[in-house]
């Protein structure tokens, strides 16, 4: 009976710490005998902005156990997919945060509409315009569509790149980009994917379960915010030099 009991409280103890790593929301490393780094998958972040009385607010949510950031809160975000470079955008991205963020323009307008795609299905919040997107076989953009609406790319800002360890199983290359909640339609709700979804005062946000590059971004948008939201002369760049991390301003 001792045993058992001892047995049990090994097991218990062993999902503490699994969920405490969990919480964490570590990428996983990836196998030792594979010799070359995984390739980065593009992806791309919104964090949409509010003012309420004198405090900036952040929407945030926490990703499910099963997710890649596991526990951990974060900014609506995912993959690109191929369906957001077929679709045509309200208004386009200003030429020189197109540039900042890929020589290649039709890259960079897939970054922001996988951002704003992302936002909606996570959220339930869509920065739109009167448009039409054209036929898709997504089931997101038809429901934009049907809307009569289309990204309202214009109305995005650029805030940095970031891109995942070498040493992990997943990787990602990410741009971040923000928004104003003003600027947006639609009920906050969304897929599900995101618990706890609400608008938090942002020195709050930083006291939450986040994972590096989350924290990173969420003072560079304090930072612009001391800067009255002045647009930057240069931009971040969030990764990772033998694990270790490593920015740049350029």
């Amino acid at each position: 009976m001792k045993h058992n009991q001892e047995s049990g409280n090994n097991l218990e103890n062993k999902e503490q710490s699994d969920e405490q790593n969990q919480i964490v929301g570590d990428l996983p490393k990836k196998n030792p005998e594979i010799k070359y780094p995984v390739k980065p998958k593009d992806s791309a972040s919104l964090i949409v902005l509010r003012n309420k009385g004198n405090q900036l607010q952040v929407l945030m949510g926490r990703r499910g156990r099963k997710a890649v950031f596991s526990n951990v809160y974060v900014f609506p975000g995912g993959k690109l997919e191929a369906s957001d470079k077929l679709t045509n955008p309200a208004s386009k991205l200003r030429q020189n945060l197109s540039e900042r963020i890929s020589t290649d323009t039709e890259k960079s307008t897939s970054f922001a509409m996988a951002a704003v795609r992302e936002t909606f299905e996570e959220t339930g919040l869509f920065l739109g315009a009167p448009g039409d997107i054209g036929e898709t076989h997504n089931e997101s953009w038809n429901q934009v569509r049907a809307l009569g609406l289309a990204p309202a790319l214009a109305k995005l800002e650029y805030v940095g790149h970031a891109i995942t360890p070498a040493s992990k199983a997943f990787r990602f290359n990410a741009r971040f980009f923000y928004a104003w909640a003003s600027d947006m339609s639609g009920q906050l709700g969304g897929s599900g994917e995101l618990a706890d979804l609400a608008f938090l005062d942002i020195e709050k946000a930083l006291e939450l379960p986040l994972v590096d590059v989350t924290q990173f971004m969420l003072e560079e948008i304090i930072r612009r915010k001391e800067n009255d939201f002045n647009i930057p002369a240069t931009y971040p760049f969030f990764g990772y030099r033998k694990d270790r991390q490593y920015q740049r301003y350029k």
